[in-house]
């Protein structure tokens, strides 16, 4: 299963097929390694990636498996660019003051050291955020709306979505003024993984 789906992905990659999400199909994902992210619209599945990054894969499916995701904010959103989310410390706060903290947070898991692939970022591709230092990834993430290729081994790829791009493609936005902060942010209502 996991041989398809490396096919599938270098395929796309080398087709160039930058206004596509990568074609998987359930059959071919690894329940334990799709996560579902429930939104306003609907269901959202990414395929994780641990040949990529076993690392930073697991602190996400650890972070899903306890909740910690749940109603978190989308709090930096750039269209044509991506949506970030994942600050499990501030992004599920609900009053003003913490939503402006949103983004500066991670877990109580430690941070991780860099899992830089050739793995290109391209729509639909998720990939985790992370301050200056390329060894500070710890719970935040992103998902491109578009390609990214100025971001290709300078962050760590850990998935991609393989259905419901079309719900990433419906969350709010944020201002450009304010580097993509989102005042009344949508959030990832439920994250699941598909095996739970």
């Amino acid at each position: 299963m996991r041989l398809t789906r490396r096919i599938v992905l270098a395929a796309t990659a080398a087709l160039g097929l930058t206004g596509a999400t990568v074609s998987i199909s359930m059959a071919e994902a690894d329940p334990s390694d799709t996560m579902v992210i429930t939104l306003k619209d609907g269901e959202v599945r990414v395929a994780l990636r641990p040949d990529l990054a076993p690392k930073h894969v697991e602190q996400i499916k650890t972070l899903v498996r306890q909740g910690a995701y749940d109603n978190v904010a989308f709090h930096r959103v750039i269209d044509g660019f991506m949506a970030q989310t994942g600050d499990v410390q501030f992004g599920d706060m609900e009053d003003g003051f913490s939503l402006r903290r949103a983004g500066t947070g991670g877990s109580d898991l430690p941070d991780l050291p860099a899992e830089f692939s050739g793995e290109p970022f391209m729509r639909g591709v998720v990939g985790m955020a992370r301050s200056q230092s390329p060894n500070s990834a710890n719970s935040q993430f992103f998902i491109m709306f578009d390609e990214g290729r100025f971001l290709d081994g300078q962050y760590t790829v850990v998935g991609s979505v393989v259905s419901g791009m079309e719900y990433v493609d419906n969350i709010t936005r944020g201002s450009q003024a304010q580097n993509g902060a989102v005042a009344d942010p949508d959030r990832m209502i439920k994250v699941e993984m598909a095996d739970q």
